[in-house]
């Protein structure tokens, strides 16, 4: 069993939803997340999404843009990315390491090479948001030779054939855009999302995990209460710029996620 699919499963026998961090590599110093992932993890998180720098992140939004462009002049390659999961797992993380980045620079490492090198040095899942499901037949096979989980996404605005072919071939999790434009932190999210994850759950036993403008605990505790996980990513780059608490934060979005999973 996988990291990913052992970490659901433990969930659920405790009642109780993911939470999912985003994190990109190199920032705010390069060797950062060496230090900022243990401390995420025991601060409440079930899984993480190590961002892999790339210059045109086109799903992003200004503030994982910043994170990235800080991370590319800290000199952060694929490579790096991969060294760095080394490291963690050397160091003892134990928790799901995924890797979320763009198509271009994992091409220009080598799709074969990319995935045998990724699990060698102890990731769980790839996610890639510039990937069109009907195009990773490839990518999927090359994940599935190495156990690797690959992540794909579903959009309100996804047509029920692209949600089929998703949830037909989806593994880990589904990632579930939760608003329609890129990532960043919202004032609100959308009252059309318990619709649209209704939609999607009708067709699949496979965790659906919301992500995309989720940036404060009562977001966290609504989401939980309708999904499987809960992914945080640009709300936790801010807290990390402006040098807060990180831990506190994580903390207070683990106690929502947990105060709507006991309702549920």
């Amino acid at each position: 069993m996988t990291r990913i699919a052992a970490t659901w499963q433990r969930l659920r026998a405790e009642g109780r939803r993911a939470l999912i961090l985003y994190l990109t590599v190199g920032f705010p110093e390069r060797e950062s997340a060496l230090e900022l992932v243990p401390r995420l993890i025991a601060a409440g998180a079930d899984m993480i999404e190590l961002g892999v720098p790339f210059s045109d992140p086109l799903a992003e939004g200004p503030t994982i843009q910043a994170a990235t462009q800080r991370a590319l002049a800290n000199g952060v390659t694929t490579r790096y990315c991969l060294e760095t999961v080394r490291v963690l797992r050397e160091r003892g993380v134990e928790a799901p390491l995924l890797l979320m980045g763009y198509l271009n620079p994992m091409l220009r490492y080598g799709m074969e090479r990319f995935c045998r090198d990724s699990r060698a040095a102890g990731v769980d899942g790839l996610v890639f948001p510039d990937l069109p499901p009907e195009e990773s037949s490839a990518l999927q096979t090359a994940c599935d030779q190495h156990d690797l989980d690959l992540i794909q996404f579903v959009a309100p605005t996804s047509t029920a054939a692209r949600i089929a072919h998703v949830t037909q071939h989806a593994t880990g999790f589904i990632y579930c855009v939760s608003v329609t434009g890129v990532t960043g932190a919202r004032a609100q999210l959308s009252a059309d999302l318990p619709a649209f994850l209704e939609r999607v759950r009708g067709r699949t036993t496979t965790p659906l995990a919301v992500g995309f403008g989720i940036s404060r605990p009562e977001h966290a505790r609504r989401v939980a209460a309708i999904a499987d996980g809960v992914i945080v990513g640009s709300a936790l780059i801010d807290a990390i710029a402006r040098g807060e608490d990180v831990e506190a934060f994580v903390r207070s979005l683990r106690a929502a996620i947990d105060e709507s999973s006991a309702i549920a």
